[in-house]
């Protein structure tokens, strides 16, 4: 018989008992109802045993499986890698502009939401007295006046905006521990990760493969999947061997246009739009004294002014961000903020932007089904269904049977269940005896409903439901029973040849952005030592072009494709800025010289006690000389370009 006694046993406690499952039939004196139990036993062997064999049973189905994973619907359907990849993709999620609870969850999101702390819970009763966007205050049953701190708009650390907002209004009744805002990714107090999207399980001409995704240009318009980003900008002033950097508005050699969004200490004005390479802070760092020409000596007799010898080094947007400026805050050692040695103030420059889905964006399900959205259609071109409601995404039917994830089929159909609401009325089977014991006999469309891991809807009531769902205008139904219906092209309104699967799926949006990853390079950094472009978006560097892809151009006999990669795009440093000329002036591309990377080896082995030579077809020693190069090399780092002729006007590389 069972008892109301709970015990705390470890695992290897646990391993000499015979324990039952939490969702065993129970009578109600607690005896078992049925004559053999299901129990498990050491060994994680499983087992039906008489009931007296029984020594515990489990308190909740869900105890064995982590948060995450117990708020994936369906989980005893999924095969246990795509359940890993759920829960860990559940992680990975971007909090939405407007955050919708799941229409099939498990009963966990409330208690996940407010567990995490992201939402703001009522400590004492009492009544709404203000109600701003930062702040709700509440006058307590103990005649005690609370005022609640609302965050807004805050960058979290994978750059997504930490947002809450409140969700009641002053005169509301509030008891202790009601929510009353919600944070970034909850809805009403519940855990609200992605959005319930109408779904088609068909092959769409072929831009649905291997996972790929199609996605209807409404989920774009109406903002369904849009989400707001914020960059941290960092900007120091330090003391140099020549000076101190200054934060300023005195930039020299930059126009007053380009200065236009600058307050008088140089920092950008909130709410400004910028594009890359805009101007955030100005800064100045003190230049090593140089020769001065006579008209400068001139001007210095006159004015008795030094020269002030600074160059250009203010924080401009970096390529591929963009948005709009939505805070600055400025630490000065002046103002007595603890700041690093040798630094005297610090700016920080806050840049939201809205990003709104794309193709080439990742979505996910909860039952680790990813993929990433090859094109967006729009709404006029979407396959339909008989009352003429477009679908909003369509996945491939071949994502589902070899990854054995069966839990995303069954969420569709509930999910259809629980946004056309159904009625009971003259079903008689089990299972709708008890959901009208609990008062669920008659549901409105759009009711969330739950269905716990381990402890879920099971087949026959989804199947029963599907027949029981509200009826449309015309008093029919456009999902039957079976969980399919008759779809039509959106192109051509030709009905498609078999029923589909249709119904509601929780999609996430992923923070592996198509915005973060794309990035082109034009001319750039160099390593210091193989002189090679740099590699990764962050040091806007190059594609490495590694020994298997130079195999592959040898394979073709592509001598010139290859040679141009091994010398001008890479390490020749001379033929490189040659080249940039060559272009800039219409010319032909000159021969390419030796690459760094050669020099780079002859020097190891002379370092070797090697002494290796250098020889021509002819056999005669080519002296390597390094002059040449140096003088580019520094050309380049100072964005000079010294490979103009005579009397011909200087173009520097920014300019071109």
């Amino acid at each position: 018989k069972l008892t109301d006694q709970i015990d705390y046993l470890t695992a290897d406690e646990e391993d000499r008992f015979v324990i039952a499952q939490a969702n065993s039939l129970m009578n109600e004196d607690g005896t078992f109802t049925e004559a053999k139990v299901l129990i498990r036993k050491k060994g994680g062997e499983v087992e039906l045993v008489p009931p007296g064999e029984v020594q515990y049973m489990d308190v909740s189905a869900r105890q064995m499986t982590s948060v995450a994973t117990a708020m994936i619907p369906f989980l005893e359907h999924d095969d246990a890698n795509r359940a890993l990849m759920g829960s860990n993709m559940q992680r990975q999620s971007v909090p939405l502009l407007r955050s919708e609870a799941p229409l099939v969850g498990t009963g966990m999101e409330y208690r996940a939401a407010v567990d995490a702390g992201d939402v703001i819970v009522a400590d004492k009763a009492g009544v709404v007295e203000e109600v701003s966007a930062d702040y709700i205050t509440i006058m307590n049953d103990d005649g005690t006046r609370t005022t609640y701190r609302v965050t807004k708009f805050k960058r979290s650390n994978q750059g997504t905006s930490y947002n809450q907002k409140p969700i009641v209004e002053e005169g509301d009744r509030i008891e202790s521990r009601q929510v009353i805002a919600d944070g970034p990714c909850t809805d009403e107090g519940e855990m609200a990760l992605g959005k319930n999207l109408l779904v088609a399980f068909m092959p769409w001409e072929g831009h649905n493969y291997e996972d790929a995704i199609i996605l209807s240009q409404r989920l774009v318009q109406d903002d369904v999947l849009s989400s707001i980003h914020i960059e941290e900008h960092e900007v120091d002033a330090r003391d140099t061997k020549l000076g101190p950097e200054e934060i300023t508005r005195d930039i020299p050699n930059v126009s007053e246009e380009v200065l236009a969004d600058l307050d008088e200490r140089g920092i950008i004005r909130i709410g400004a739009d910028v594009v890359p390479g805009d101007i955030l802070v100005g800064k100045v760092t003190p230049k090593g004294e140089t020769e001065l020409t006579p008209e400068e000596r001139l001007l210095r007799a006159i004015f008795g002014e030094k020269a002030r010898e600074v160059r250009d080094t203010s924080l401009k947007v970096p390529h591929g961000e963009q948005g709009k400026v939505i805070g600055v805050r400025v630490f000065s050692r002046d103002e007595g903020d603890e700041l690093p040695p040798g630094v005297n103030e610090l700016v920080r420059v806050y840049v939201a932007q809205k990003r709104k889905i794309t193709d080439g964006d990742k979505l996910a399900g909860r039952h680790g089904n990813k993929g990433v959205i090859s094109k967006v259609l729009p709404v006029e071109d979407m396959p339909f269904l008989e009352d003429g409601t477009a679908v909003d995404i369509v996945l491939n039917p071949l994502g589902v049977p070899g990854r054995m994830n069966v839990g995303q089929v069954l969420e569709t159909h509930l999910g259809w269940i629980a946004a056309q609401g159904w009625n009971l009325d003259g079903v008689e089977e089990e299972w709708a005896g008890r959901l009208r014991e609990i008062g669920f006999d008659h549901v409105e469309p759009r009711t969330n409903v739950a269905t716990p891991v381990f402890d879920g809807a099971s087949e026959e009531e989804i199947i029963g439901l599907l027949d029981a769902t509200l009826v449309n205008r015309d008093g029919g139904r456009m999902v039957q029973q079976s969980g399919k219906a008759q779809l039509f092209d959106g192109r051509s309104g030709e009905p498609f040849p078999h029923p589909i699967s249709v119904g509601y799926i929780y999609i996430l949006k992923l923070h592996h952005l198509v915005d973060d990853k794309i990035h082109a390079r034009s001319t750039g950094p160099y390593s210091m030592i193989t002189q090679q472009p740099l590699g990764g978006k962050a040091q806007f560097g190059g594609q490495r072009f590694g020994e298997m892809e130079v195999w592959a151009l040898e394979a073709y006999g592509a001598a010139y494709a290859l040679q141009e990669q091994l010398t001008i795009k890479s390490d020749d440093v001379l033929g490189r800025v040659k080249v940039y000329e060559a272009i800039v002036k219409g010319e032909n591309i000159p021969e390419p010289g030796i690459p760094e990377s050669f020099k780079v080896l002859i020097k190891e082995m002379q370092s070797l006690c090697l002494n290796v030579e250098v020889l021509s077809s002819d056999g005669m020693s080519i002296e390597m000389r390094d002059t040449d190069e140096d003088v580019f090399r520094a050309a380049e780092e100072l964005g000079i370009d010294l490979a103009r002729r005579p009397n011909e006007g200087a173009m520097s590389i920014d300019d071109v």
